[in-house]
């Protein structure tokens, strides 16, 4: 049967795309149609049709706001009979809402399984983000052969939320380590330093990461296109910092990293990948 997939953003397209390749029959859901039209993918008129289509359904959406939306609307998910149906949630949501969402779809007699997606484009065209899951033991075993069709490495934490407060605390380490990079980078071109030399040299050296391996060539480029924006990391570590708020503990770091990119937003930067970051150390 055709899996459903809703959020046909930047990674979204991606992690679609991958299925597809992979022999899966996508049907997709848009508030852009002519976006999703375009992709070359069958389209559904609302949610509800969807989900009454295919048995499974991902979505993949900017935050908490967007998914209780879709879930909400007219005609959304949560019109639907969901009983026999599963709702894998991509998305990066707010550690509280998505608590909600598990209620809200347990509630008529479907299946959610939370599960934030660590990586972006380049990764999940090839299959190789890493994906982080909480719900129920079942559902996660009946959803692990699909989420293998994209991701690389699977873990499970089965209590409600911590899927969603792991990938904060893992967007602390992704939003830091840019910071971090961009600034060495403009403070060695400063000093002189070819900034492709400089970036090798960082890579073998006390950069050498993930982030840098996947940054180095937009950064030489100075290549913006986003593959995970500004607005997004700033969007997660504010959720973080409530994360924090409602523990009573102080984030240090994190409280520096995401003011950053707040400005980055405020200079009309939000849709930028987050490498564009540099920009702010180069004056």
């Amino acid at each position: 049967m055709a899996i459903g997939f809703i959020g046909l953003g930047n990674l979204g397209s991606a992690i679609a795309k991958r299925l597809s390749d992979m022999g899966e029959e996508v049907y997709v859901w848009n508030r852009n149609e002519a976006k999703a039209k375009a992709l070359g993918f069958p389209v559904a008129v609302s949610p509800k049709a969807l989900v009454e289509t295919c048995d499974t359904v991902l979505m993949c959406l900017f935050d908490s706001a967007g998914v209780r939306n879709v879930l909400c609307m007219n005609n959304g998910l949560l019109s639907a009979n969901l009983k026999g149906k599963t709702i894998i949630d991509l998305s990066t949501n707010h550690f509280n809402d998505v608590l909600e969402f598990h209620t809200m779809i347990e509630a008529k007699a479907g299946s959610y399984l939370e599960s934030p997606v660590f990586g972006s484009v380049v990764p999940a065209s090839k299959g190789e983000v890493t994906i982080v899951a909480s719900g129920r033991e079942e559902v996660f075993q009946a959803c692990k052969p699909l989420l293998e069709k994209f991701g690389l490495s699977i873990f499970h934490l089965k209590e409600p939320g911590m899927a969603s407060k792991m990938k904060l605390i893992n967007n602390l380490c992704l939003g830091s380590f840019m910071a971090t990079i961009a600034e060495c980078t403009s403070f060695g071109v400063a000093c002189g330093i070819d900034k492709t030399q400089l970036l090798d040299i960082l890579g073998v050296g006390g950069g050498k990461s993930l982030v840098l391996a996947a940054k180095t060539q937009k950064l030489i480029n100075e290549d913006y296109s986003p593959h995970f924006s500004n607005k997004a990391i700033n969007k997660d570590l504010h959720c973080l910092q409530d994360l924090a708020y409602s523990m009573k503990r102080p984030l240090y770091t994190a409280s520096v990293v995401k003011e950053l990119y707040s400005k980055m937003q405020m200079l009309g930067k939000g849709d930028e990948d987050l490498c564009s970051i540099y920009q702010l150390f180069e004056s």
